[in-house]
């Protein structure tokens, strides 16, 4: 199913340690549209924990996660 999810925006936060991968995520956010996709690339061991805490508390949906590696891929729909 993930295959099938346009993405609208991409954004790398590869070598970005906690909070920074959050902080780059809530601002790229903020000016997408509501539905729109963002995909949040990180290589930071916390960003896991960190993106499924953010999106519950903001009510985003986190629609995959997927780890390569030592690189996660995080596929969030902004949904207000």
């Amino acid at each position: 199913m993930e295959a099938l999810i346009h993405v609208d925006r991409t954004l790398d936060c590869l070598g970005l340690f906690c909070p920074m991968p959050i902080v780059k995520t809530r601002e790229a956010m903020k000016v997408m549209a509501v539905g729109q996709v963002l995909e949040m690339l990180s290589d930071d061991p916390a960003s896991d924990a960190d993106m499924k805490s953010w999106t519950k508390r903001t009510g985003n949906e986190l629609i995959a996660v997927t780890k390569d590696g030592s690189v996660y891929r995080f596929l969030v729909r902004k949904t207000r």
